[in-house]
């Protein structure tokens, strides 16, 4: 998967001697900007808070969004289908953003993410929703919007996913470093979401078996902090989950940097 990753995202690189000739320097220029990765996004079954943090923070994207990739595909600025069927071609995507969890009984969506893993070199688990099912793993069917509508799995459980960003929604900082990472070929970055990608149940009892059991657990608190229901406390430096409010997002645990983030990650984020 990292040689993988590294062919797709290594995107191309500048020579090494100075070309000088203006008719040289254009296609140049035009192979550099075909290298940027092709992103596309859908959602399924969730609130669209992953699409928010996409939307709604330029502050921290726009550059991101804008100058590093190309956005090819994305049913929040166009809808694609007419009368169940496409209405336009769904491009070749290096990377495919998936939010939310899948419908079993919703045949749009069945359809589309298995398009989706035929046209995406990478598909990832966009928020917790995709990547573990989140709140929707508790519906029982007969919800009066669309009674029909009752089986909710990860995005997992149907295709092979690639790597995952999790959170309740998905951090923007995390959104941006992890595209940054990709178009870099950063793979000690992305070691941990690829290394998740497969885990389709996290809570904060994850905390208690990987962390505090394994002696990882420094205390810092990340893990309340994260939390989006406020179902984790520190009793006595370290963390207590209330598993009665956990809605199985998994940001605490992916939270915590003695779990995912590598040494060296830590050590150049906080200047140590």
């Amino acid at each position: 998967m990292f040689d993988k990753l590294k062919k797709v995202f290594s995107g191309s690189e500048e020579p090494k001697e100075q070309v000088k000739k203006e008719t040289q320097a254009a296609p140049a220029a035009e192979a550099k900007a075909s290298a940027k990765p092709r992103i596309g996004y859908i959602h399924l079954s969730g609130c669209t808070g992953d699409a928010m943090s996409l939307t709604e923070n330029y502050d921290i994207l726009d550059v991101v969004l804008t100058d590093l990739v190309d956005i090819v595909y994305g049913q929040t600025l166009v809808d694609k289908w007419i009368h169940g069927t496409y209405a336009e071609e769904m491009p070749e995507m290096d990377l495919c953003l998936i939010e939310g969890s899948v419908c079993l009984q919703d045949e749009h969506s069945m359809h589309e993410i298995q398009l989706a893993r035929e046209k995406s070199k990478l598909i990832c688990a966009f928020g917790s929703c995709a990547m573990t099912g989140c709140f929707t793993t508790y519906a029982r069917g007969g919800q009066q919007g669309n009674p029909k509508h009752e089986s909710f799995v990860p995005l997992s459980d149907l295709v092979k996913v690639d790597l995952a960003l999790p959170g309740c929604p998905v951090a923007p900082e995390m959104i941006a470093k992890a595209v940054v990472a990709l178009c870099e070929g950063d793979m000690d970055y992305l070691a941990p979401a690829m290394a998740i990608a497969d885990v389709n149940e996290a809570c904060g009892c994850d905390l208690l078996k990987y962390n505090m059991r394994m002696g990882k657990c420094s205390g810092c608190g990340a893990c309340s902090v994260a939390c989006p229901t406020r179902s984790i406390n520190m009793i006595e430096g370290r963390p207590i989950s209330n598993t009665d409010r956990c809605v199985k997002c998994g940001s605490c645990y992916m939270t915590c940097p003695r779990h995912w983030l590598p040494l060296s990650q830590i050590k150049k984020e906080t200047g140590l």
